[in-house]
């Protein structure tokens, strides 16, 4: 039984959004391992834009730096 768990930061995912990731991520398995859709589980986590973090700091501090970046 494959279970696959995403993670995304909570900025609006729509629920629609939210079905097709669910659809094709079941369809990779399907065609990539030969996996039975009715056993296959995705999980989508939403998580607060503070806690999560890249190159080491939050990621709306890291997006405003990259933006400042290049604005130059």
């Amino acid at each position: 039984m494959p279970y696959v768990n995403i993670k995304v930061t909570r900025e609006g995912v729509t629920r629609e959004q939210k079905a097709r990731l669910i659809a094709g991520v079941t369809d990779l398995l399907v065609d990539v391992l030969d996996k039975d859709p009715a056993t296959t589980v995705v999980v989508i986590d939403e998580v607060e834009i503070e806690n999560w973090g890249i190159a080491g700091v939050q990621t709306d501090i890291y997006r405003a730096r990259k933006k400042s970046e290049a604005q130059g």
